[in-house]
């Protein structure tokens, strides 16, 4: 499992629309196996196996599978340490992704401008997008676990926002065509139906391309990223394990 698991949710903006377009795990070649839940008085990292399955820290304090693991002072320093920097790093992630979201709802109004789509369809298209933005930003300001991002969300978001926009499109697109074909511009018709035809895949790498631009908010977090991982290096759980709660490659 990558680190935007971890990050609760940079791969996630707006739905699926920019698959893997800027993740942690790509920029900052982040992993992880643990899920994590960021409660107010403690952080909770946890995976079906191997041990430990779930650490527990608290201002210095550690709990790896239910027991109590002796640290020195320095360690628990270093812990206390990391708790609050990956504290102060959520926020980020998250206005991070909340900006992936805008950026894919102005790249959606911006294709319908360039579709030439009419006027009362492209009011449509923002109003809808604009409702799916809304939503998600909204639940990436609430959560706090990414248990909540597990499953099919994405593809449940995909979904709906294809059942949405895409026969708006496509309907849009239709009425081009025949608008075409009946002033005698077949040539036209037969192009607006096409594009019409293969919206959706014409449409994802355009809005692939756009979110390339947020690589750099992306690479802005890198460092903590790389800060937390050293953090962790020689603590151990109660049962003698290293706690590797992530880990950076190059």
């Amino acid at each position: 499992m990558r680190l935007r698991r971890l990050s609760v949710l940079l791969m996630f903006s707006f739905a699926s629309l920019a698959l893997h377009a800027q993740d942690l795990a790509t920029t900052c070649h982040a992993t992880s196996s643990y899920d994590l839940t960021v409660a107010p008085d403690h952080l909770q990292f946890d995976r079906p196996q191997p041990s430990p399955r779930v650490v527990v820290m608290h201002d210095g304090s550690l709990r790896t599978d239910g027991a109590v693991a002796s640290l020195r002072p320095d360690d628990e320093d270093r812990l206390a340490l990391f708790e609050r920097e990956l504290r102060a790093l959520m926020p980020r992630v998250k206005a991070v992704a909340s900006n992936g979201v805008d950026m894919l709802a102005a790249a959606m109004h911006d294709e319908g401008a360039r579709l030439s789509l009419d006027a009362a369809t492209r009011t449509e298209l923002d109003r809808r997008v604009a409702t799916r933005a809304v939503e998600l930003k909204q639940r990436i300001a609430a959560s706090n676990s990414t248990h909540d991002w597990q499953g099919n969300l994405a593809d449940q978001y995909a979904n709906q926002l294809a059942s949405d926009l895409m026969p708006l499109l496509a309907n849009d697109l239709g009425q081009q065509a025949m608008n075409a074909a009946m002033t005698g511009d077949l040539q036209a018709a037969a192009s607006l139906r096409d594009t019409a035809a293969d919206l959706a895949t014409q449409l994802r790498p355009r809005l692939e391309q756009r979110m390339q631009a947020l690589s750099p908010q992306v690479q802005a977090l890198c460092p903590a990223v790389q800060r937390l991982a050293e953090l962790q290096q020689g603590i151990r759980g109660a049962g003698g394990q290293p706690l590797n709660l992530l880990q950076v490659g190059q």
